[in-house]
């Protein structure tokens, strides 16, 4: 009966803890889905061989991928920052595309998403020569 009893607390304290590691919220959702994208479209580019687009909507908050199934939307308590490609910086402008190029390589690209709900921001950039995402938290 302990043994049974030592189980179920054990349960009842794990199993919350465990699901919220399953299901992705808020800058964790985020980063996830951005850092998806990137492989993504990289890895279309080089097996369709032709170069493919990764499109931000900034005002929308949203992003589509290639081969994907339509906008990815961040979630509502993360918002974006900066974002700049090739040296240029879009606010609040329709679109932005970041192109991969079927050698492997990309378009300059950093994007800074900012969680409102815990404070936290995280940079990621591509390689513009592998176009390798490369995610950093920024304190």
């Amino acid at each position: 009966m302990v043994v049974v009893g030592i189980i179920g607390l054990t349960l009842t304290i794990g199993v919350p803890a465990f699901v919220r590691a399953l299901n992705k919220e808020g800058m964790r959702k985020a980063q996830s889905d951005l850092l998806e994208a990137c492989k993504n479209a990289r890895g279309a580019a080089i097996l369709k061989g032709q170069p493919q687009a990764l499109t931000f909507r900034p005002v929308e908050e949203s992003f589509t991928a290639p081969g994907g199934s339509g906008a990815t939307t961040l979630p509502p308590d993360v918002v974006i920052q900066l974002l700049g490609v090739n040296e240029v910086q879009f606010e609040r402008e329709e679109f932005a595309s970041v192109r991969f190029y079927p050698n492997g390589t990309s378009d300059e690209f950093t994007i800074v998403v900012h969680s409102v709900s815990d404070g936290s921001s995280v940079k990621i950039s591509l390689d513009p020569v592998t176009a390798l995402a490369e995610l950093e938290v920024i304190r």
